[in-house]
């Protein structure tokens, strides 16, 4: 059993202890054997950035580099000594990893694609720190403009968002790896799938609020205690607890309910566009037919009715939202919220048992960030029934 915890800022147990060895660099864990020449070979993060015009983004740049030539420098690493999966292999188990996160991550793929901030080297900080600032000033109304201006400075408060590992780990023994590199055939990736549907789950969970996130740090230090929280589970969100329980009869009242929603988005400052997110018990009546009193006519389902609602881009299910009946109407940009990468999705390797076992880790530090304003306001509405 191998038990790993932060101390002061500082990793203990086996797996922390060789990261902080190699720089808190994954590259370091993950050596491969060259196809091409044979030698050991790991791939590392060069600490330069360069600009994605697809994405958008800046991306740290990578370069394969010899192990025989990091020991020659002076860097050991006792990953290196062992006997390393091939570069067909990392690639397969990777390739097994990202599948099972991309089936997983629904609320979390959504705030990705509307607002990521990453680009950082998430191992090498605790918190992330940012400042919300109050509106200052006020104009001036006069004849002849000779009236003097308000002024006034801008209040400034700090907020910090914990950077936690998300991770889980397997195994394989030397001897599965020599058998399945004898007889050519692939290693069975149900393992990596396996661990990467947990990390998947564990951020997909985090990001809605059905799972409370990591606290580090004081209060003293910031506006609120530093925690990772979600939608339905931030302290400053905007909350409407009289949400009518559909029956499938009444879906004028879930209309109106969620037009209420809208209203007080915009009362807060928040104009759309909006996602709108809904428990599981939701979805038979969304799906059904949409009628107004009075009427025997239905072309339409509420799904259909509520997208025509000004300021709503989609209507979508979560998965993991399952107590009861929720809808959550959320702006989804940067002001709002936004998914910090400081790690992507990555496997890290280490021995044990005398080199028989080769153990994995899939981890990231993958944080949902969602905010409000100095002024307390957030561009999440969450609708419950009680």
């Amino acid at each position: 059993m191998f038990v790993d915890f932060v101390l002061n800022g500082e990793g203990h147990g086996p797996v922390a202890e060789q990261m902080a060895a190699c720089r808190f660099d994954p590259g370091m864990q993950r050596p491969y054997l060259d196809p091409k020449t044979g030698q050991k070979c790991v791939t590392l993060n060069t600490g330069r950035m360069e600009y994605n015009k697809e994405k958008k983004i800046m991306e740290p740049v990578y370069q394969k580099v010899r192990v025989a030539d990091l020991v020659a420098n002076g860097q050991y690493n006792p990953v290196f000594n062992g006997t390393s999966l091939r570069k067909d292999e990392w690639e397969q188990m990777d390739r097994a990893v990202h599948k099972a996160v991309r089936q997983r991550l629904s609320a979390w793929a959504d705030l990705a694609a509307a607002s990521t901030y990453g680009g950082f080297n998430g191992m090498s900080k605790m918190i992330l720190e940012h400042e919300t600032m109050s509106d200052p000033g006020a104009a001036v109304v006069d004849m002849d403009g000779l009236s003097e201006g308000k002024t006034d400075s801008p209040l400034y408060q700090r907020e910090g968002l914990p950077l936690p590992l998300t991770h889980s780990d397997f195994f394989f023994s030397e001897r599965r790896l020599a058998v399945s590199r004898n007889s050519g055939t692939p290693l069975d990736m149900t393992m990596a799938e396996a661990a990467a549907r947990r990390v998947a789950e564990t951020i997909e969970k985090t990001t809605i609020g059905t799972l409370a996130g990591e606290i580090y740090g004081v209060a003293a230090n910031y506006g609120r205690t530093p925690q990772v929280t979600g939608y339905t589970n931030f302290p400053g969100r905007t909350t409407k607890t009289d949400l009518t329980t559909p029956t499938g009869t009444n879906p004028e009242a879930i209309v109106s309910d969620i037009l209420e929603m809208v209203e007080l988005a915009q009362t807060a400052g928040f104009n759309g566009p909006y996602m709108l997110y809904h428990s599981t018990g939701y979805s038979r009546y969304l799906n059904d037919d949409y009628y107004r009193s009075g009427s025997t006519s239905a072309v339409r389902t509420v799904r259909e009715r509520i997208m025509e609602i000004e300021g709503i881009s989609d209507v979508r299910r979560l998965n993991y939202l399952t107590s009861g009946y929720q809808l959550l109407l959320i702006q989804l940009d940067s002001e709002v919220a936004r998914a910090v990468i400081g790690m992507p999705v990555t496997t890290v390797q280490w021995e044990s048992k005398g080199g028989m076992q080769k153990n994995f880790k899939v981890m990231c530090i993958m944080v949902p960030d969602i905010k409000e304003d100095y002024y307390g306001n957030c561009g999440i509405v969450h609708g419950t029934t009680a």
